[in-house]
């Protein structure tokens, strides 16, 4: 049975910093992109960072660039994303969610079918 079980979410004031991890379960790992997306109350589920199967290649989410960081280590089967300076528009539910899809631009939810119940990060300002 494939589990993907994210950590690391919780409060943390607008400049700070949060890591967020995911174990995955049940897969090859290193057969799968993997990626963050995140749904703020209101909004559509949108997509913060991926990383390819081999970790050589990342996108990121404009908003974001600059800020956040994705890895990922395949002999422990974990996904990671360093939230740095967070601001308040950061708030949402994040999800971790593997696909066998890569794009060399964005990351498009419907490629990735295998998906975590996610962590909350709220930033306060």
């Amino acid at each position: 049975q494939v589990q993907m079980v994210e950590s690391g979410g919780g409060l943390v004031q607008a400049g700070g910093s949060v890591r967020l991890s995911c174990t995955a379960s049940g897969l090859r790992f290193d057969d799968y992109a993997m990626g963050w997306f995140r749904q703020a109350p209101g909004k559509e589920r949108e997509g913060v960072s991926c990383i390819k199967w081999s970790g050589d290649s990342t996108n990121y989410a404009d908003s974001v660039k600059g800020r956040f960081t994705i890895s990922r280590d395949n002999a422990k089967n974990t996904l990671y994303l360093q939230m740095n300076s967070l601001k308040s528009e950061d708030t949402g539910m994040y999800y971790c969610a593997a696909g066998n899809k890569w794009r060399t631009k964005g990351c498009a939810l419907a490629d990735f079918g295998i998906r975590g119940q996610g962590t909350q990060v709220t930033v306060s300002s």
